[in-house]
C-alpha cells in the first residue's frame, strides 16, 4: 500500500510536532498502525528529507516513487495529480477538505480525477453530504478518523475540577470572531474565566481586558497538559471542518463542548450527553455560562464523556481502512 502527499516537509518523527495539521497526523497515525499488520508493506511518498524505514514502514522522498514496484494500492492525500505519479490499478483519493467543483476546477485536478477513477474517502458524515457528484463519481466511502493514542491513554481523575479555563484550539479563521462576540458576553457572568485561543492572533486591548490568552503551541505534551486543565471547549464549528480532531481531542479528554454545530461539528458532540450543540448564539451564549457555573453540571458531563472513552481507535480506523480497499479492488 503506497501513500502520496506533497504538502510539507514531514515524516513519522514529526507525530508530536506542532507544526503538522490534522491530515499530518492522520498519515501518520493510519500507517503506524497499518504497519503493524506484517503482511502488509507500507510506504509514504511525500516531500521528507530523511529516509526512514523500520521494518514494513518506510518514508521516501515523492521523488523516489518510480523506483519501486507498482503497488497493490494508492492512495493519494487530498491531490488527485499524485495519482499520475505510478501505475496501479487500485487507485484512491482521500479528501481532508471540503473541495467544491469550482476549487477542483481552480486546483486542476478534473482531467487526473476522470483518467485515475479513484474512490474517494472522507472523513465525516458532513464531509460525505457536501461532496458533489462531479468530484466522487468513482465512488465515495466514509472512514470516521481517532485520536493519537496518547490521548487515549492519558489518566484522567474523574473528581477533578478544573479552573474556568476555556479553549478554542483551532484555526482563527474559522469562526473565532462568532466565539469571541459570545465571549464578551459570557466572560461578564463568569467569574475567572479564561480563554485560551491559538497562534497566531494579535488580541485587542478589550480582548485582554477579557481575559482572552494566547496559548503557546509547543510539543503535544504541552497540549494534552493544557486541554486536561481546561473546563470546556468553546468551537461555533465553521463549514471548512470536516471531522475536527481538536474537537475529538478535547472529547477524548472529557472536555465538555459547545458548539453551533457548523460543519461536522455536531457530529462531534452528543446534545445534552457531551456538551451542547446551540440553535443559535443566545443558547451558545446560555449553554457556556450554564456549564462553567454549575460544577454538577460540568461533573455529570464529564461522567458521560468518561464512560465514551477509548470507542474509536487507529485499530478501528485501520480495520475499516482496509474494508474499504478490499471492497473496491
Amino acid at each position: 500500500i503506497y501513500f502520496i502527499e506533497s504538502s510539507t516537509n514531514f515524516n513519522v518523527n514529526d507525530l508530536n510536532s506542532p507544526n503538522i495539521a490534522g491530515s499530518e497526523k492522520t498519515l501518520i497515525n493510519i500507517t503506524n498502525e497499518l504497519s503493524l499488520n506484517k503482511d502488509l508493506d507500507i510506504k509514504i511518498f511525500n516531500n521528507t528529507k530523511i529516509i526512514y524505514k523500520s521494518k514494513n514502514l518506510e518514508w521516501r522522498n515523492i521523488n523516489e516513487i518510480n523506483n519501486f514496484p507498482e503497488p497493490n494500492f494508492l492512495i493519494a492525500m487530498s491531490d488527485s495529480n499524485l495519482l499520475n505519479k505510478i501505475n496501479c490499478k487500485n487507485k484512491f483519493l482521500w479528501s481532508h477538505s471540503v473541495q467544491p467543483f469550482e476549487k477542483f476546477l481552480r486546483k486542476k485536478q478534473l482531467l487526473s480525477f476522470i483518467k485515475n477513477k479513484p474512490m474517494v474517502i472522507l472523513e465525516s458524515d458532513y464531509h460525505f453530504k457536501t461532496r458533489s457528484f462531479f468530484t466522487s463519481m468513482f465512488g465515495k466511502k466514509t472512514l470516521p478518523l481517532a485520536v493519537d493514542y496518547d490521548f487515549i491513554n492519558c489518566h484522567i481523575d474523574k473528581d477533578f475540577l478544573p479552573n474556568k479555563n476555556v479553549i478554542f484550539n483551532t484555526r482563527s479563521d474559522r469562526n473565532l470572531n462568532i466565539l469571541l462576540e459570545a465571549w464578551s458576553k459570557i466572560f461578564l457572568e463568569v467569574n475567572n474565566a479564561q480563554l485560551y485561543i491559538n497562534p497566531p492572533y494579535v488580541l485587542n486591548r478589550d480582548q485582554e481586558k477579557m481575559s482572552v490568552k494566547i496559548r503557546k503551541k509547543g510539543h503535544k505534551s504541552d497540549l494534552i497538559a493544557d486541554l486536561v486543565n481546561t473546563r470546556l471547549m468553546l468551537n461555533p464549528g465553521h463549514k471548512g471542518e470536516v471531522f475536527c480532531l481538536a474537537a475529538e481531542e478535547a472529547k477524548e479528554l472529557c472536555i465538555p463542548i459547545i458548539t453551533l454545530g457548523y460543519g461536522c461539528l455536531s457530529e462531534r458532540v452528543e446534545h445534552g450527553v457531551t456538551g451542547y450543540i446551540a440553535k443559535n448564539i443566545d443558547e451558545f451564549i446560555k449553554y457556556s455560562i450554564s456549564v462553567l457555573n454549575d460544577d454538577n453540571l460540568y461533573f455529570n458531563l464529564k461522567k458521560n464523556l468518561i464512560s465514551k472513552r477509548n470507542s474509536r481507535t487507529y485499530k478501528d480506523v485501520s480495520k475499516d481502512f482496509i474494508k474499504i480497499l478490499n471492497d473496491n479492488k
